[in-house]
């Protein structure tokens, strides 16, 4: 007998382990029918997760940490099983900051943060983000701070991935931090310019995860090992090249994402178009699915979202971490797909920033592949070390 799980997601292309679990197969093969709720803003998306109107969703790493100490509102628990993907934002101009900053000598090389921060450095800039409580937030503020940066040097505006191109148009905003394809989407029809990726600030960030309400995976085994299991296939066949274009089809359609194909295979493909006129540049790890140890939940990696949290709104920070890390359920992805034969790493800590290529790492099968995990300022952040 199939059962049907009700999936929340905003149309993003981190959005792609949900859609496709439940356009190839993969649900099905697990016994169950994906029921995918689209929702127009990661607030609408939060509630209708809080409200059970969805079992799991596509969620911003951040939020579940945010809500575990006591941040943003609301009451109800979350938790993370998994992670669904790495990376995937893109820093955009306005075609009038950008061309400041091409008058004042930069070269739009899409690598260099240290850089590109410093030629933005004596402006204020009003610069759009999806939510308060996000990888783009974190990523923004850590990139700001690092370069010694006063913290006005942001303007922060909350507007829903859909509408980043409108906002530039409408000379709402100075620049964005988004996910794909809006960057593009706005490159497109704003003619905006973009200035990096996010991996050019970290090489390694959780962007989405899933989410469910705090005790539902342990109130529903069964079904939770069923839907990871769904999901972690879905993303390693996002990750072979050869179904980069069935899934831009898949994800294009009116339903989805809504947007050109081209926009979203470019950006599975990590070839990213970053004006009007080009050029296009090729971004190693520019989003994962799949690759290495993507979509196991880290500890550490929620310990650095804890800590930074923490730093900003005032908290302590232990405290921030400890429940942090509670978050971030490694328990559980190690229960409901250790069994199916999946290796593990033998830790559920890592140091964050710390690999300069790809390193081999002890598994319970084998071994696993640690991808390039840098900040761009070359900080380290080890859970095992006081903040």
């Amino acid at each position: 007998m199939t059962s049907t799980l009700r999936l929340g997601f905003v149309p993003l292309l981190d959005a792609a382990p949900l859609i496709i679990a439940a356009e190839m197969g993969f649900a099905e093969a697990e016994g169950l029918q994906f029921e995918l709720h689209h929702a127009a803003s990661w607030a609408m998306l939060r509630d209708m997760l809080d409200f059970g109107q969805v079992d799991a969703a596509q969620m911003l790493s951040v939020l579940p940490v945010a809500r575990a100490l006591g941040l943003g509102g609301g009451h109800q628990g979350l938790e993370t099983p998994m992670v669904l993907s790495l990376n995937g934002q893109v820093i955009g101009l306005s075609p009038a900051l950008a061309g400041q900053l091409r008058n004042a000598g930069h070269s739009f090389d899409f690598k260099d943060a240290t850089t590109a921060g410093r030629m933005l450095g004596g402006r204020q800039i009003r610069i759009g983000v999806p939510f308060p409580f996000s990888m783009h937030s974190e990523l923004l503020h850590y990139w700001i701070d690092a370069l010694g940066l006063p913290a006005e040097t942001l303007a922060v505006r909350t507007i829903p991935p859909p509408l980043m191109a409108d906002a530039i148009s409408a000379q709402e905003i100075d620049a964005f931090c988004v996910g794909e394809p809006w960057g593009s989407h706005a490159v497109e029809k704003s003619n905006a310019e973009l200035l990096l990726p996010g991996t050019a600030i970290w090489s390694a960030a959780p962007e989405k995860v899933l989410a469910t309400r705090t005790g539902w995976c342990e109130a529903h085994p069964d079904l939770a090992g069923r839907m990871l299991r769904a999901l972690w296939r879905a993303g390693r066949w996002l990750s072979a090249p050869q179904n980069h274009a069935t899934a831009a089809a898949l994800l294009a359609r009116q339903d989805y994402l809504n947007v050109a194909a081209d926009l979203i295979d470019r950006a599975l493909s990590g070839q990213i178009l970053i004006s009007p006129i080009g050029p296009e540049i090729n971004v190693p790890q520019f989003i994962d699915f799949h690759a290495g140890v993507t979509n196991f939940p880290w500890r550490s990696q929620a310990g650095w979202i804890g800590s930074r949290l923490a730093a900003r709104h005032g908290l302590d920070p232990a405290m921030a971490q400890s429940h942090a890390r509670a978050i971030f359920r490694s328990d559980l992805y190690r229960l409901h797909l250790g069994a199916e034969g999946v290796p593990m790493p033998r830790t559920s800590d890592k140091t964050e920033g710390g690999i300069d290529h790809a390193t081999p790492m002890p598994a319970t099968r084998g071994s696993l592949i640690l991808q390039h995990n840098r900040f761009f300022d070359g900080q380290k952040f080890d859970p095992d070390l006081p903040d």
